[in-house]
């Protein structure tokens, strides 16, 4: 199946990308990650009306749109992706100011597990209380969205104490959040029903994170083959490297239209949108990961080097295979959600 955008849609692709590889070269990336301090990209992503396009007057396609375009630009993310995932259960003041303002609000949950996983944090007396870990863009946040006892806490950052952890991938950023008795406002929401909406989210943008890396790597491998030479003639032109970019398109094209139809389950529920969020996140992460490998070898060792690019493609593709959990959870729960079949 091939999937068609709208011309509206498009021209938001068309036009995202294009401001990224304005404000967003690979030159400027490595900048931002040199100096440790996104802000300036953060500064711009939200003062010029990007950051909050898709989340206020799209839906879930429009979200992945922009993901599969920061993945292809390797931009620094984890403000972004946080909040989108906080923002639909947020009052209106404090998502208003989380998309528009800066004032990122993110959702204190694992990285490394389904949003909607059990979490370490308990309330008591209307106090919270627990440690979690490695969590996505703890660094960036103004606020937090804290799951306790079947309900969700907003908590302002100066209530907690991070301890950050460094990441291979420095375009994303991750903390532990300690809650030491910090107090928080109760949000009128169904935790768990939210949650598990928000896992499905995270799981369909961040495996468009992974089709913008994995497209742009194919670029860069193909375009790479055409300049190496070995035995005198360009590595291109050997049958090996021909399949390997082959194999690596199909894995592009299948993705793409994986990951645009599952945004639009998720977003419509369609019936069977939890198979597609949890197919989405299983099989394009995990292709990518197999892509990402297929143009380091391609490309040889001085594909893993800072100065080249691929570098950031490769790092981003390796850390979403087990963002907000592995392929082998959500094959998981793919399994679980098909019905039971007697033997033949």
């Amino acid at each position: 199946m091939r999937w068609t955008l709208t011309e509206d849609q498009d021209l938001f692709r068309d036009a995202f990308r294009g401001w990224l590889e304005r404000f967003a070269s690979t030159e400027a990336v490595r900048g931002w990650l040199g100096s440790g301090d996104p802000a300036p990209f953060e500064r711009r992503f939200v003062e010029e009306g990007w950051f909050s396009v898709g989340s206020q007057d799209g839906g879930l396609l429009e979200l992945a749109l922009a993901a599969e375009q920061l993945g292809r630009a390797a931009a620094p993310s984890s403000a972004w992706l946080a909040s989108v995932l906080a923002a639909p259960v947020l009052p209106p003041g404090p998502a208003e100011a989380c998309l528009t303002g800066g004032e990122f609000a993110v959702l204190a949950v694992s990285a490394g597990k389904p949003v909607d996983a059990p979490g370490p944090v308990v309330a008591e007396g209307g106090a919270l209380s627990g440690t979690v870990p490695l969590v996505l863009g703890a660094d960036r946040a103004a606020r937090f969205v804290v799951p306790a006892g079947g309900r969700l806490y907003l908590v302002e950052a100066a209530a907690v104490s991070l301890t950050r952890r460094a990441l291979l991938d420095r375009t994303r950023s991750v903390a532990d959040v300690v809650l030491d008795g910090a107090r928080g406002t109760e949000l009128p929401v169904d935790a768990r029903a939210e949650l598990s909406r928000i896992a499905l989210r995270a799981a369909v943008l961040v495996a468009a994170d992974s089709l913008g890396a994995a497209e742009r790597m194919l670029e860069l491998a193909v375009e790479y083959s055409k300049q190496r030479q070995q035995f005198g003639v360009p590595i291109g032109s050997f049958q090996a490297v021909k399949h390997a970019a082959a194999t690596m398109l199909v894995t592009v094209e299948s993705a793409r239209s994986l990951v645009y139809y599952a945004a639009a389950a998720v977003e419509q529920e369609h019936e069977d949108f939890v198979l597609h969020a949890a197919a989405a996140k299983a099989q394009v992460c995990a292709e990518a990961v197999r892509a990402a490998d297929s143009a380091l070898t391609m490309h040889g060792a001085i594909g893993y080097t800072w100065e080249h690019d691929l570098q950031l493609f490769y790092k981003r593709a390796k850390l979403n295979d087990r963002l907000f959990g592995t392929p082998a959870v959500w094959n998981e729960r793919l399994a679980s959600e098909l019905p039971l079949l007697p033997a033949a």
